[in-house]
């Protein structure tokens, strides 16, 4: 079908959801996509993942995401966007005042000898969404996962986080953030009102890091502070019976969060029991996702 023809789709007056996934329409299929946006009234969510979509194409989406008043999710998620492109859309994003949700997984995919290496969009592209961040009223979820975002892009989220007052979902699993990045992020979540979700599972520089016993620490002050968390993944992280230990009694304070992830750790039989031991007093939590070494455990309390 061509880049063109495909747009035809949005001239039709009762479709609201397109899905246009695993397509290859490239910066040229995104024009076309982007100039129908501006005019269209009724579409609310678009999928444009997989589609070969680079710094060209977003910008042209990010000029018509300032015009359209009615696109709640979009999703461009494994394109190869890079941190330019991400500017251009964490622009619009100060601007635009519908979209709620809006997924940029698996970015800056580049094809070497067939195979696709992901660059992500780095500290710089997290500042951007950062910026947008402090001044965007209506975005609601936001997955910034598989990114390649170190400790200085946590920091400029982090901070942002501390003025946001609307973002509830976040996703930054897949990143390479570490210790000082992850202390930056929790100290954020002591004062954030908002935020609800958040997936941390995967982080460090290589898959042999995680944030370990230290980043759990970071995370056992925040949950003892915070009181709106309600789901946390942890999961892939190094985490030891000693992390395990500062998380267990954090939940002997904490009275919001219901979830928490923490399989593919390296939590043993004693770290186990110092969380077994914390649900005896934690009222709040029902799903406990744990991987004891090689044992699996999905507790429903």
């Amino acid at each position: 079908m061509e880049n063109r023809n495909s747009t035809n789709f949005l001239t039709l007056p009762t479709l609201t959801t397109l899905d246009f996934a695993f397509n290859k329409i490239g910066d040229v299929g995104a024009k076309h996509f982007a100039d129908a946006l501006q005019h269209n009234i009724k579409l609310t969510n678009l999928n444009l993942q997989f589609n070969h979509i680079g710094d060209v194409g977003a910008k042209h989406l990010a000029h018509a995401l300032q015009y359209n008043t009615v696109l709640s999710s979009l999703d461009l998620s494994h394109n190869q966007i890079g941190a330019v492109g991400a500017q251009y859309l964490a622009y619009a994003l100060q601007h635009n005042t519908t979209l709620t949700t809006l997924n940029f997984s698996c970015n800056g995919i580049d094809l070497v000898f067939g195979i696709d290496l992901v660059h992500g969009i780095g500290d710089v592209g997290a500042k951007h969404f950062a910026d947008a961040l402090q001044h965007n009223a209506v975005l609601t979820s936001l997955d910034l996962s598989h990114n390649q975002i170190g400790d200085v892009g946590a920091q400029y989220l982090a901070d942002a986080l501390q003025h946001n007052t609307v973002l509830i979902s976040l996703d930054l699993s897949r990143n390479e953030i570490e210790d000082v990045g992850t202390k930056h992020l929790t100290h954020a979540l002591q004062h954030n009102a908002t935020l609800t979700t958040l997936n941390f599972a995967h982080n460090g520089i290589s898959i042999v890091h995680g944030i370990g016993d230290v980043g759990a620490k970071h995370f056992a002050d925040a949950l003892q502070h915070n009181t709106v968390l309600i789901s946390l993944n942890l999961s892939h992280n190094q985490i030891g019976d000693v992390g395990a230990q500062y998380l267990a009694d954090a939940l002997q304070y904490n009275t919001a969060l219901t979830t928490l992830h923490l399989r593919w750790n390296k939590i043993g039989h004693v770290g186990a029991q110092y969380l077994a031991n914390a649900l005896q007093y934690n009222t709040v939590v029902v799903i406990l996702f744990l991987s004891i070494r090689c044992l699996h455990v999905h507790f429903l309390i």
